[in-house]
């Protein structure tokens, strides 16, 4: 069973009712806000809100929308990195409290020309390198299953604002499962787009001041939402490119499943419900294979994903130590990621979609020791916590889309799925794991 904590309807649904004359933009707006003010204070995920601004726009759109635009009226948040003028971009950082962008990101301005209503923005932990959401600036954000546990990171505030229903959909970014394990430690759908779909423009960190800077390899952004019908809607409506979507019923899908990788073990509170998940699939209908002889190296694509990484999330910079990756370093490593960009492929010449978890556990309890020398229990024994992320890496170091779904449950808490496709193949990874979804009762 998929543990939910409420009933509120999505923003399809919502844009139907103010569409139908049933709710005005300015009723769905207060409802949203009322429902922040409401549970908001012991998650702490709506960091920061822009509720008159949201009641003046949601005026100005009172009557029927003559464009049809999709999201007419529905409100909604977006994570703290995003600039969203007139509200501080802060990363998590106390000195940059101050700086508030004077122009709307890329993502932003694409859901404001939809007809959405941006309520405010959601927490996130410092410069969005934790999987967990707690900063000197806003505080910590809890789990709304247990509040003495993560709400994942870096795009926890994102996640909880969807799970908890004070907004039906959200913005976040993915690098190292930003979008990806907060899904799954709150019970909802979130999809990592592929890379270069979705635009970075104006998701900067402050320190460029606004300036447009070169986009870093690895990190895009994408939604969440608590369906699969408002992540695909919310997909298509920030793509940069058309994306083609091939109709397929389940029983007509082949899946790999990876559930052992040689960087990481899975707990078995995550692998149980996958494996109930799997076994389900199987009972629909669809070929699901266990292994494969063109699953790349993925100790070999682990080492380089987080070589990689290192390097994106210092844009370069030397490491503590003063050491630095050479220019000529730096282009060996995209030869090795372009390399397991076609070992990829080659795998999905066999298979339509990889199914995998997004992390080898479930909401694990506030921790604050720094990412690099955390320990966590897995199966009982402990084991490095960096090693976790294994299971970003096998979709991000080859730039797939992988979507998140919600499969089950481990001790009350959710436990997710990721469903990774081909590259370009998002709106198929999206299908599928609302038709997984759809199977499992999410």
């Amino acid at each position: 069973m998929i543990p939910k904590l409420t009933d509120e309807p999505g923003a399809i649904e919502v844009a139907a009712q103010i569409a139908g004359g049933e709710l005005s933009p300015l009723e769905a707006v207060d409802a949203c806000i009322a429902r922040i003010e409401a549970l908001d204070g012991p998650l702490n995920a709506v960091v920061v809100r822009d509720f008159d601004r949201a009641r003046d726009a949601a005026r100005a759109l009172d009557g029927k929308d003559p464009e049809g635009r999709p999201l007419f009226g529905v409100p909604m948040t977006v994570k703290e990195s995003f600039n969203v003028a007139g509200l501080p971009t802060t990363f998590g950082h106390l000195e940059f409290k101050e700086f508030i962008p004077r122009r709307d990101s890329r993502v932003v301005e694409r859901l404001k020309a939809a007809g959405a209503i941006i309520v405010g923005k959601t927490n996130v932990p410092p410069d969005l390198a934790d999987l967990q959401s707690n900063n000197p600036v806003y505080g910590r954000t809890n789990n709304p299953f247990d509040h003495t546990r993560v709400a994942g990171g870096s795009s926890g505030g994102s996640a909880v604002a969807v799970a908890s229903g004070m907004v039906p959909i959200e913005y976040g970014t993915d690098i190292g499962s930003s979008v990806r394990n907060p899904a799954h430690l709150n019970g909802i759908f979130g999809h990592k787009t592929t890379f270069g779909l979705i635009s970075r423009r104006g998701h900067t960190s402050p320190v460029a001041q606004g300036r447009d800077v070169h986009e870093p390899p690895l990190s895009v952004p994408g939604p969440l939402a608590r369906s699969a019908d408002d992540l695909a809607l919310l997909l298509d409506l920030t793509a940069e490119r058309p994306l083609e979507h091939t109709a397929r019923r389940l029983n007509e899908m082949r899946f790999l499943a990876v559930l052992d990788h040689p960087s990481s073990e899975i707990d078995a509170s995550v692998r149980d419900p996958i494996e109930d998940a799997l076994s389900a699939i199987e009972a629909a209908g669809a070929k699901v294979d266990r292994s494969s002889e063109r699953l790349p190296d993925l100790a070999r694509q682990h080492e380089n994903y987080l070589r990689l990484l290192n390097v994106a999330m210092a844009r370069g910079r030397p490491a503590p130590d003063g050491t630095a990756m050479s220019l000529s370093d730096y282009f060996m490593l995209l030869d090795e990621q372009a390399r397991n960009r076609f070992a990829w492929a080659d795998l999905f010449g066999a298979y339509d979609f990889v199914l995998a978890p997004p992390l080898p556990f479930v909401a694990y309890p506030h921790d604050d020791t720094p990412i690099r020398d955390r320990r966590i229990a897995i199966n009982g024994k402990d084991s490095a916590f960096a090693d976790a992320l294994a299971w970003a890496g096998l979709a991000t170091f080859p730039n797939l889309p992988s979507t998140v779904v919600p499969v089950g449950e481990s001790g009350g808490l959710p436990c997710g799925m990721q469903v990774m496709g081909p590259e370009w193949s998002d709106r198929d990874c999206i299908a599928a794991a609302g038709a997984i979804g759809a199977l499992m009762g999410a």
